[in-house]
């Protein structure tokens, strides 16, 4: 964001979200949890250079880590107006009042996740993990360790079976 940029304050964003069709306060909280993920996966990849003392990257991390906060605020509030409408915020959605209290690490860009569930040091789907696959979800090591298992199971020769 540019030093001269303000971001809209939540009480606008409130205002603004207002008059917005159902769905489209669906989608605006699907976009927003896409931008969290890639801000997460920025800050892990900035982590290694930021522990190296680059001040730039520990500068970037904590506007990074500042947006984050203020992203979630905008998902709460979608929410708050979805359950002002009458209806409830989907059971496939995440509970962002938890996400912000209980997982602060993560807010803050450690373990990061990207495309929606592939997860970045053990963390899949929003929720720490053993590698087993909570919820359908395993750790990008899982994952290749479970293909290379397979694909050893598979050397028939026959080909890749999707």
């Amino acid at each position: 964001m540019s030093s001269t940029a303000v971001p809209i304050s939540p009480e606008r964003f409130a205002i603004a979200i207002a008059d917005l069709p159902l769905a489209s306060l669906h989608l605006k909280a699907s976009e927003l949890r896409n931008s969290i993920r890639h801000l997460q996966y920025s800050n892990w990849e900035l982590r290694r250079f930021a522990e190296e003392g680059d001040q730039d990257c520990l500068d970037a991390i904590r506007e990074n880590r500042e947006v984050i906060r203020r992203v979630y605020e905008r998902i709460l509030l979608l929410r708050r107006e979805v359950e002002r409408r009458g209806f409830m915020w989907g059971d496939s959605e995440v509970d962002e009042k938890e996400e912000m209290d209980g997982d602060v690490e993560r807010a803050n860009g450690e373990g990061a996740q990207v495309n929606g569930g592939a997860s970045v040091n053990g963390v899949a789907n929003g929720r720490a993990g053993n590698g087993e696959g909570e919820g359908g979800s395993l750790t990008d090591d899982e994952l290749a360790r479970r293909l290379r298992e397979q694909m050893e199971q598979d050397n028939d020769g026959d080909g890749v079976h999707l």
